[in-house]
């Protein structure tokens, strides 16, 4: 005879949250995470802002329901910092809406003291009196502490409200969403969608000041390193003009945001922005040889610095060739090269060898054979072996009257690079990939995204490296671009923008089937997934109209130049 059982579950009324300390936090179950992190909150630590919870990354709001095992996240966290700046962003943005409702509010770039440059439009005469307006009310909003509610809503909902309140950027870019529903988060009677996870109220947003800058303003936030201060905001007068110009250039191309680049692709013109793109960029490049040739007879040194995946080798090469076609030559000296003996490598705090510091280069050495190079004599030059870590000869060289000397790496603007050669003598170029394509006037794309999008496709064609390594370095590469490139960026003579408008699309594809190959559970894992939800807002497609020299062939690959060299001594 069988006999049934019914098994009843008698649930605790309490669940245990296991950090990754081991200490145990014990709450109410269906908490939300906000509850136990303010157990473990101290006043001198940076304010938690998330968990990754069970290997996933949680919002504060998120309800505890089970026993698990959390890491907290901080504004000393790089997914913390995100967080706390996207919410501060929706902050500005609803205390904008309510200051000034028929102005328009524009998240352009970011800055590197820690801060994003705003721009305003439809509001004349906004100046310091509208921003210490705006400013005093985020204040009385963080002192209210109003909840950033989450709603999950029909896709076609969230088309209406955006298409009633004439955001159309945000209307042309949601057409394309694959997925049937949208997450927008309310804050007194506005409403919008962030890409990513927001704190649960506006009192967890202490920490910001507004700057009027250049007919805008500038939304200043802690730096990581510092989470409850703001850095002086110094000035930065060639990157503003450099982003102003490409946003010039986007609106030529009629791609003021991804939904109009979706449409291209939509369409079938995705060609005619590849073209035009291209076009602005050799018109670019065209202009700062120009600028050379007319101060060739001092310029003896080109120097070119920018962060990692900036397409520094390719745009040195375009620049060649069009020096040549100038009538100037130039000879192309490898900073790599000048590395000393790995052994003598500086060291990090903790142990490690720094790669990234200046010291770790031969100085001495470099600022001789530049010299003698420039003298006109022979010189036989170093070849630094990365297998063995040791200085060996490379090629001899010398340069005839007239000729260049171009110097690329990541030092490339420091003044105590080649402190022996007369600054007049000189010609400096920043490089890196000023995004400024946006999601929506709301939702920027950060540079550094597709910075590291870019270097996980290279370096899994090139270096065989998967995407899983390439983001676990990324870490220490920024922190190094930090201490060394961003620093001098405004040392340069010019900047070139190495962006391109359509280079998401293009490597969506590629790097699409990277990110999916990362394991759950890793660190890697948390960046990988947010990597690929920021790629499903754009259409992919194809590198065929891609031209051969272009920028974006040092990344995805068949570049024409990889093998070219005009040096034939």
């Amino acid at each position: 005879m069988r006999k049934d059982f019914q098994l009843t579950l008698h649930h605790r009324p309490d669940v245990e949250l296991t950090l990754d300390d081991g200490r145990i936090i014990t709450g109410r179950r269906g908490a939300p995470l906000e509850e136990f992190a303010e157990i473990v909150q101290e006043e001198d630590q940076p304010q938690i802002v998330g968990m990754i919870l069970d290997g996933s990354l949680r919002e504060l709001t998120y309800p505890l329901n089970k026993d698990g095992v959390a890491r907290l996240i901080s504004m000393s966290d790089s997914d913390g910092a995100r967080i706390y700046r996207r919410s501060l962003v929706f902050l500005l943005e609803v205390a904008f809406k309510n200051c000034f409702p028929e102005g328009k509010l524009t998240i352009d770039h970011s800055v590197s003291s820690g801060g994003y440059h705003c721009q305003i439009d439809n509001l004349d005469g906004f100046g310091q009196a509208q921003v210490e307006e705006l400013q005093e009310y985020m204040r009385r909003l963080v002192s209210d502490d109003i909840p950033f509610i989450r709603e999950t809503v029909p896709l076609q909902e969230a088309i209406d409200y955006f298409s009633a309140a004439g955001e159309l950027d945000k209307v042309s870019l949601l057409k394309y969403r694959q997925r049937s529903d949208l997450v927008l988060y309310r804050a007194n009677n506005v409403r919008d969608y962030h890409h990513g996870y927001m704190v649960p109220s506006s009192g967890y947003l202490k920490w910001f000041a507004l700057e009027l800058v250049d007919g805008g303003f500038v939304l200043r936030f802690p730096r990581r390193h510092s989470p409850k201060a703001l850095q002086p905001l110094g000035r930065f007068p060639t990157l503003l003009k450099t982003f102003k110009e490409y946003g010039e250039w986007l609106n030529r191309l009629g791609i003021p945001s991804v939904g109009a680049l979706n449409d291209a692709i939509q369409d079938g013109h995705i060609d005619e922005v590849i073209l035009v793109s291209e076009a602005l960029h050799e018109m670019q490049i065209s202009n700062i040889a120009d600028q050379i040739y007319e101060n060739r007879e001092k310029v003896g040194v080109i120097l070119i610095a920018g962060p990692t995946s900036s397409g520094k080798t390719t745009f040195s090469k375009r620049l060649g060739i069009q020096l040549v076609a100038r009538g100037i030559n130039h000879f192309a000296l490898e900073m790599d090269n000048f590395f000393v003996d790995r052994e003598k490598t500086p060291l990090l705090p903790d142990g490690t060898k720094d790669y990234e510091s200046l010291r770790a280069m031969n100085l001495e050495r470099m600022n001789h054979d530049v010299k003698a190079l420039l003298a006109g004599q022979e010189v036989q030059l170093p070849r630094y072996d990365f297998f063995t870590g040791l200085s060996g000869d490379g090629k001899v060289a010398r340069l005839d009257k007239g000729d260049i000397v171009i110097l690329e790496g990541i030092h490339g603007l420091n003044p105590d690079l080649l402190p022996e050669i007369d600054p007049a003598n000189t010609f400096r170029i920043y490089i890196s990939c000023l995004t400024q394509l946006n999601l929506d006037r709301h939702n920027r794309i950060s540079t550094t995204d597709t910075r590291m999008i870019r270097r996980i496709v290279r370096d899994a064609r090139d270096r065989g490296y998967s995407a899983s390594q390439t983001i676990a370095r990324w870490e220490s590469v920024r922190m190094g671009e930090k201490q060394h490139i961003f620093t001098y960026q405004e040392h340069a003579d010019v900047m070139f923008n190495s962006a391109l408008a359509y280079e998401i699309s293009t490597l969506k594809p590629l790097v699409e089937p990277l990110l999916r190959q990362v394991s759950f559970g890793t660190v890697e894992h948390i960046e990988a997934k947010r990597l690929l939800k920021f790629l499903e807002w754009f259409l992919p497609t194809t590198s065929e109209f891609v031209p051969d020299n272009s920028i974006l062939r040092e990344f995805i690959g068949d570049s024409i130049l990889t093998d070219f060299s005009m040096w034939r001594r």
